[in-house]
């Protein structure tokens, strides 16, 4: 099914991901530490215990400092792993600093599935999501594959906060919205906090 906004869809995409890989190391790198001290500083991030985030890849803004920081305030962060019999859904593992990590078969390193590293989306507190554009509704555009739509779909019964983390040049005005669409209730960027409810 093709509609016009899946073809909008596409070229938001596009242009976003051409943008986000066009820049440089040192500004990707600066974007990095910006974002770790802002997330540092943010409440329901200093209150969390069991935190979810993703590697970066494509131009993505890169977790990693992040990722040491809170590890060095003993925080637990999981990532996502493809889930090994149900297609486009997510497991989370624990990722500490001694984990290996293996390319799955979109590329993106994951950690080895281990049931005991395996923790339940009820007891995380704080997912950061990754996303191509995002608006100013809290509309939030992903890769296409679904993997975050599906794990978002009941994040209020589960009882833990999704975040998006972005370039700033990730904002568009408004995105052409489809059902599955699940709006992200804060985006953090690198120079910006938006808080949506």
């Amino acid at each position: 099914m093709s509609s016009p906004s899946m073809l909008q869809r596409q070229e938001i995409r596009q242009q976003v991901r051409h943008l986000r890989r066009a820049m440089t190391d040192d500004q990707q790198a600066k974007a990095a530490e910006q974002l770790a001290d802002l997330a540092l500083n943010y409440a329901p991030l200093s209150a969390a215990r069991n935190i979810a985030l993703f590697l970066s890849v494509d131009g993505e803004l890169n977790t990693r400092p992040l990722i040491a920081r809170l590890w060095h305030l003993k925080k637990a962060v999981y990532l996502p792993v493809l889930h090994p019999f149900s297609p486009g859904n997510l497991l989370f593992l624990r990722y500490s600093p001694d984990t290996p990590l293996l390319p799955n078969k979109l590329r993106i390193p994951e950690p080895p599935l281990d049931i005991r590293q395996l923790i339940t989306l009820d007891q995380l507190d704080l997912m950061m999501v990754p996303l191509v554009a995002f608006d100013q509704h809290g509309q939030r555009l992903g890769m296409g594959g679904g993997f975050y739509d599906r794990t978002l779909q009941n994040w209020r019964q589960h009882g833990f906060l999704p975040v998006g983390l972005a370039h700033d040049c990730q904002q568009v005005d408004s995105l052409p919205v489809a059902e599955w669409d699940v709006p992200l209730p804060a985006v953090m960027t690198p120079s910006k906090l938006w808080q949506w409810e």
